[in-house]
């Protein structure tokens, strides 16, 4: 049953006038500190609101009081008859940015559910005839082989809804799939596990017998759309007036000719490989789709099961922009593709329209007095000296052990889509000792994986696999000091923790004298500085160091530095 009619108005009932105005207490889901009195929004879908608004608050989204007034006044214009409509006013009311999206999409689907309890009734997403194909199941006394045998009757229905695209369908699957395959068993630990659905389900198994029911369906339809045309060409040659001009006969060159050329693609029709990649492609979408279905899906039942307080504050995904780079370990190669470019194509513009404006330099006197003639001899548009804009060189030293990969993979991946704006990017990458990667980075390009390209890469560690920032500095300077050049920045990325060995602060300021400008970029917090074998408080001294643990301070560092 759809949780919005458990929600019976947006607005409590307003006093009549002359009488002092009422406000209901909000519930333990109210913001703390703040005033728990709303006059605008206020009733069960008031408080509701306001629960959603705290708890995007605590994963970084600013929401004022304004923006949760509005969104009760959309409530009240949009009513709660569809879902949907309900999701993108809210957002529109909430939302200020494009990445903020995926957090409130998360705590919309918490707070305001699409079901409340077991799907039992397909019918009730109209899809009523999906789990009628299937037989009763007892999933919770259900052994290892008859889930398998479930898990392949329910892998062909998912193969044909994801052919066809049926929304209802897939939403009405990964309910059960959550139900049947998600079900956490172990004693005193009552809920639902996405990953453990996917693990056990695999919906990637579907993707092979999708794509041949979409290549049947084109088939069917090529074949359908030839017979048409030959049943129309047909028809055509029996018209007297055009049997008169010829028209189907040898003379005329035409009819049968055609009836034959339209049919004649389907003898040996084979379907093009372009389109096949394609197909593919297209539905491993969908299934990546199916997968955040299956997510959503636990996330509702876990909500209900163990609050939607707790579920609100673990379960939602943090952006990407938030995350720190120690967890951007596993995150593939695609999903990095879309978080560089826009970024890069973002920077590159502030660094370009900032490299104009550095172009101009001192006012030209006799020019502007030479001007100043046309206008009675007022200066009123001062004439510029130009200066020739220069682009520096950019060469990064970048560590690349387990500890810090993350960090530095994204930061080089930015650094080369960014390239335009630099005379020439050079990159160094070190465990122990320095290896150049700029070849290695360029032939990656921006649909390859950097970690994947260096995993058989030797050539930066000897003797023991942990980061030595000294000996990697003393190796720098006697074989790549040519690199850095009065024109180049340099930019160091790691977090300084050298395991005990020799710093060697010397060989650093060697290379820091050698660069126009020079910068430290630590995954690390502040506050860690100093701690344990880290010895970035001295580093500090030499070269200007600077935090950078999520993908926003990374912007805002190369906005203001570069």
């Amino acid at each position: 049953m759809p949780d919005e009619h458990h929600f019976p108005g947006a607005f409590h009932n307003r006093p009549s006038a002359g009488q002092p105005e009422r406000h209901e207490p909000l519930d333990d889901a109210a913001p703390r500190g703040e005033d728990t009195q709303t006059p605008a929004v206020i009733g069960p879908l008031g408080r509701r609101l306001v629960a959603l608004a705290d708890a995007m608050r605590r994963h970084g989204v600013v929401v004022g009081t304004s923006d949760v007034v509005d969104a009760g006044h959309v409530a009240g214009a949009l009513g709660l008859e569809n879902r949907e409509r309900l999701r993108e006013g809210l957002a529109a009311a909430l939302v200020r940015r494009g990445e903020q999206r995926g957090v409130f999409d998360d705590l919309f689907d918490i707070f305001f559910p699409a079901a409340l309890g077991r799907r039992t009734a397909a019918g009730d997403l109209g899809a009523d005839d999906l789990l009628a194909q299937l037989p009763e199941f007892d999933a919770e006394n259900a052994d290892a082989a008859e889930l398998r045998e479930r898990a392949k009757a329910l892998t062909e229905l998912l193969a044909r809804a994801l052919a066809e695209n049926d929304e209802r369908a897939l939403e009405t699957l990964a309910g059960v799939v959550v139900d049947e395959f998600g079900r956490l068993r172990r004693a005193g630990d009552e809920g639902f596990s996405a990953n453990q659905a996917i693990d056990q389900f695999q919906p990637n198994l579907a993707v092979a017998r999708a794509t041949e029911l979409l290549r049947e369906h084109d088939e069917y339809l090529r074949r359908l759309r030839a017979e048409q045309e030959a049943d129309a060409l047909e028809g055509s040659v029996g018209s007297p007036g055009l049997a008169d001009e010829g028209v189907g006969t040898s003379e005329g060159g035409g009819g049968a000719g055609s009836g034959g050329q339209a049919a004649a693609p389907l003898e040996g029709w084979q379907p093009d490989p372009f389109v096949q990649r394609f197909d593919r492609d297209e539905i491993r979408t969908r299934v990546a789709g199916f997968r955040r279905r299956i997510e959503t899906e636990s996330r509702r039942r876990n909500a209900e099961i163990r609050g939607r307080a707790s579920q609100a504050t673990y379960a939602v995904t943090t952006p990407i922009e938030r995350r720190d780079f120690s967890q951007t370990y596993a995150i593939d190669a695609a999903q990095m593709r879309r978080v560089v470019e826009p970024l890069a194509r973002k920077l590159a513009a502030r660094m370009a329209a900032k490299r104009r404006r550095a172009s101009h330099g001192r006012i030209d006197i006799r020019k502007t007095l030479r001007a100043s003639m046309s206008t009675g001899g007022v200066p009123i548009a001062p004439v510029y000296d130009h200066r020739t804009p220069n682009r520096s060189e950019l060469v990064i030293l970048a560590d690349m052990s387990s500890s810090v990969s993350g960090f530095s993979r994204f930061t080089i991946l930015l650094m080369q889509a960014m390239q335009a704006q630099f005379a020439r990017v050079r990159v160094f990458g070190f465990v122990n000792t320095v290896d150049e990667l700029t070849e290695t980075v360029r032939s990656v390009g921006a649909d390859g994986d950097l970690i994947e390209a260096l995993r058989g890469n030797t050539r930066m560690q000897r003797g023991h696999r942990n980061s030595d920032y000294g000996m990697t500095f003393v190796d720098f300077v006697a074989h790549h000091l040519d690199a850095v050049t009065p024109r180049a920045t340099l930019l160091v990325l790691g977090d300084a923790r050298t395991n005990s060995t020799n710093p060697r602060y010397d060989a650093l300021r060697a290379i820091v004298d050698e660069a126009r400008h020079a910068f430290w970029l630590n995954p690390e917090a502040e506050s860690q500085w100093g701690t344990g074998d880290s010895v970035a408080t001295k580093y500090a001294e030499i070269i200007d160091m600077h935090e950078c643990r999520t993908i926003t301070d990374l912007r805002d560092f190369v906005t203001k530095a570069l």
